[in-house]
């Protein structure tokens, strides 16, 4: 099981970066290039224990669907979302946040695995865990650059 990590300092409170990680109108502009769009089962665009969100986008050409529950919360410091369908075989993506002098440290773990038993293994070596990388890469750098700007 192949596992991702990145880190991002940001220039803003541990409980602002808490919440725009958390809040699906942020997600879908910060994954616009994929035509991402997310709707959650809750009552707030601001995910929380127990939310089922669904995530549509458009990956390898391909129009996917991910739903995804978030089953640990701890705020502002973690929240954990793990994949009930998608194409991935298994997908866990754990946001962790700590305070920092300059604002907020952002941790993300992902853990996930392929598709299609060997076949999803080459997949990964030859472009996917790349893709994975350069995706979340800009997905944060577009949530920092939120967060810093007091949108």
């Amino acid at each position: 099981m192949p596992r991702l990590q990145f880190i991002t300092p940001i220039a803003a409170p541990i409980e602002r970066v808490f919440d725009l990680a958390r809040d699906i109108s942020v997600h879908s502009r910060t994954l616009a290039h994929t035509q991402e769009v997310a709707a959650s089962d809750g009552e707030s665009p601001l995910l929380t224990l127990g939310d089922t969100v669904t995530f549509h986008a458009v990956h390898f050409g391909v129009r996917q669907r991910l739903v995804a529950k978030i089953t640990e919360f701890n705020p502002p410091r973690r929240f954990v979302d793990e994949m009930l369908q998608g194409a991935f075989a298994s997908l866990r993506h754990t946001h962790d946040f700590e305070p920092q002098s300059f604002g907020a440290l952002m941790r993300d773990t992902i853990d996930y695995t392929a598709p299609l038993g060997p076949l999803g293994r080459l997949a990964d070596i030859l472009f996917l865990e790349r893709y994975m990388t350069r995706l979340i890469e800009r997905r944060n750098q577009a949530l920092k650059k939120i967060a810093e700007s007091g949108e």
